[in-house]
């Protein structure tokens, strides 16, 4: 009898080391890193390029050898543009997945929303353009684990108060915005300050609504405001499409400036046609005119991968990765915690959209680029310091 019972014995310790063996978990084998982005709703256009730059990211480390000896596994989940879809997939990509990092979201509301949870859970997320100077932060205290790769909104009013004294050489400024949105009254906040720090003077600051399409009683009053030599509008191209096209309408020449959301395949329609887009400049983090071999092999290999040009936000996203990359084998493990260690210690990472360091708010520290266009076409790229 003991016999029998110390034959069952092995063999039952036998089985539990089979099952043990069977049930290795995949993140044994592979890296997993969370994509928790826009792919459907409002914001797609900025999620899905770079949901497809992280593929093409993984894509290049896996075929070089992966990170630590390890492929790397992308988890993706759709934010749907929805604040609650973004905290439920951080979620389930921290408690569930087994994520070693998080690349989303791409817009700030919803990168805002889910950053409780990577604090909560201790696992890092990078965000490639939630821009809003808050998501990082409480006001007072920075996110142990949140991160971006852009630049914030108010660096973007400076850097353009500072091209347009500076690159420029204009010294009145009309500053248009609307007052239905905080990133639109930050920046014109933001501008006029620098501005008038430069030595500047703005002249008339008029506010509309997002609900707004007809601009002229706001430009009637701009005319009447006094001689002006370049407009800031703190806007996206939704809007600023249709002041520009109305305002080269009403007799404007002055040159318009804008920030990111400038950037849209829509806003020469917007602003009734290619010819009233001239002498009109913006920010940007990526700009397809660099020189830069690295940017302009991202640019060939992007264009094969996907089907079509990279934008900014399919460059932040590439970077994005490969600094999670740098990290991990900063890290010498895939540990989100001394991922995360690594991560914040990260400096003068060569990017596509600039070499990059975090400063003490985990915000990039690196140039902005001035896109000048003319007749709707890029023409010219400049790289501007804060």
């Amino acid at each position: 009898m003991k016999k029998i019972l110390v034959l069952l014995s092995v063999i039952a310790i036998s089985m539990l080391g089979l099952t043990a063996c069977a049930s290795t978990p995949a993140a044994e084998e592979t890296i997993k890193i969370g994509v928790n982005v826009e792919l459907t709703g409002e914001a797609a256009v900025y999620g899905t390029p770079e949901k497809t730059a992280a593929e093409m990211a993984v894509q290049e480390i896996n075929a070089a050898g992966g990170v630590l000896g390890k492929q790397i596994e992308l988890v993706i989940y759709d934010t749907k543009t929805d604040t609650a879809e973004s905290t439920s997939n951080a979620t389930k990509l921290m408690t569930e997945d087994g994520v070693v990092a998080v690349l989303g979201a791409a817009i700030s509301g919803t990168t805002m929303a889910a950053a409780p949870v990577a604090n909560q859970y201790e696992v890092p997320m990078i965000t490639p353009s939630g821009s809003n100077a808050r998501v990082t932060n409480d006001g007072t205290t920075v996110y142990p684990y949140v991160y971006r790769a852009c630049f914030i909104d108010p660096f973007q009013g400076v850097v353009l108060a500072n091209f347009a004294s500076n690159n420029l050489g204009t010294t009145k400024a009309v500053v248009l915005g609307s007052s239905s949105s905080d990133y639109a009254k930050d920046l014109a906040a933001i501008f006029s300050e620098q501005f008038a720090a430069n030595g500047g003077t703005v002249v008339a600051t008029e506010y509309y609504t997002d609900a707004d399409t007809d601009f002229s009683a706001v430009l009637t009053k701009v005319q009447a405001a006094g001689e002006f030599d370049v407009v800031f509008v703190a806007d996206y191209a939704v809007r600023a499409g249709l002041i520009i096209g109305q305002a080269r309408a009403a007799g404007v020449t002055a040159p318009f400036l804008g920030p990111d959301g400038f950037e849209s395949p829509d806003l020469n329609d917007l602003a009734g046609g290619a010819a009233n887009v001239s002498d009109v400049y913006f920010s940007t983090h990526f700009s397809s005119l660099s020189e830069d071999q690295k940017v302009q092999d991202f640019i060939t290999n992007y264009t094969t991968f996907a089907g079509e040009a990279p934008s900014a936000l399919s460059a932040l996203a590439y970077d994005a990765v490969y600094m999670l990359k740098a990290a991990i084998e900063a890290a010498g493990e895939a540990d989100p915690v001394k991922v995360n260690a690594a991560l914040e210690a990260l400096t003068a990472f060569p990017g596509i959209t600039g070499t990059i360091s975090f400063d003490e708010w985990h915000n990039p520290v690196k140039s902005a680029i001035v896109v000048q266009l003319t007749n709707g076409e890029q023409v010219a790229a400049t790289v501007v310091n804060p």
